[in-house]
């Protein structure tokens, strides 16, 4: 077998899932990655460590050889081998081997180790989930859309913490441990956000009836941000259907069945491929 040939069948082992080689490859590393983030997770238990600290140890290392000769591979059979090492993936597998090397030759980079966890971004690459990135990216549009709207409001909630923090500091006092306006704020947002730590808690009957309505108005704006991103998405969607634009004169806003602008009579492209431009 030529070496050209060899990197093809590499190539298409590694970066391609068609074929029986690829899908078994592609399990295989997830195996691989989801043991490697739970040995990691593992030695961060100071029981665990120091009974199993060596074999975590000597299994780290394996791990760690493991991906740098996959990385190495992957830069072999890329028909661009800087590019991969540029992309996002190429840094992700960089780093993940990198903390290992870096705490033998440097005695202050242990609490580098910690950055094996991005081995797990891996997963994204291997099940093809950046293929759903695309609702994603149409969530985050929707945000920049309405912060606005989310900016009057997390305002409000701001404004109306400091009330509840005040009414409370006024209601029951450093006698009760709420011995400032901001401790008291501090407990307000514990309270509106249904966190409930519990570490302060009011004493007197109109405290707690200033502490309920705090929990139920917390109950009660849940909703508010989720309703705002939602109805953003829904009018994206509306914009999508009928954001078919004319070639020739760019009308918008045709409707979905359209076949000619309604201005000058131009023939409309499919609506998949107005929704790709």
């Amino acid at each position: 077998m030529s070496e050209l040939t060899r990197r093809e069948r590499w190539r298409h082992i590694i970066f391609g899932t068609d074929t029986r080689a690829g899908a078994l490859f592609d399990q295989l590393l997830i195996v691989t990655i989801l043991v490697s983030v739970l040995a990691v997770m593992l030695d961060s238990i100071e029981s665990v460590n120091a009974e199993w600290g060596r074999e975590l140890y000597i299994a780290e290392w394996f791990f760690t050889i493991l991906f740098s000769i996959e990385y190495l591979v992957r830069l072999w059979v890329s028909e661009r081998p800087t590019r991969y090492a540029r992309s996002f993936f190429g840094i992700v597998d960089l780093l993940s081997v990198i903390p290992t090397y870096l705490s033998l030759i440097l005695p202050g980079a242990n609490y580098m180790l910690t950055i094996r966890f991005l081995r797990v971004l891996r997963i994204f690459r291997v099940l093809k989930l950046f293929q759903f990135m695309s609702e994603a990216g149409e969530l985050a549009q929707s945000l920049l859309r309405a912060w606005r709207k989310i900016g009057v409001f997390m305002f409000s909630i701001l404004v109306l913490m400091v009330l509840f923090g005040s009414l409370i500091y006024v209601i029951e006092g450093p006698s009760n441990g709420f011995t400032s306006i901001p401790m008291s704020i501090y407990w307000a947002v514990v309270t509106i956000t249904t966190v409930g730590y519990g570490d302060i808690i009011p004493q007197t009957a109109l405290g707690k009836t200033i502490a309920t309505l705090a929990m139920i108005t917390g109950y009660a704006i849940i909703a508010v941000p989720t309703g705002i991103v939602s109805a953003e998405i829904s009018a994206s969607a509306t914009r999508r259907r009928f954001g078919r634009e004319c070639p020739n004169c760019h009308l918008p806003e045709h409707d979905p069945d359209a076949l000619f602008c309604i201005r000058c009579g131009t023939e409309l492209p499919p609506a998949e491929d107005s929704q790709n431009r």
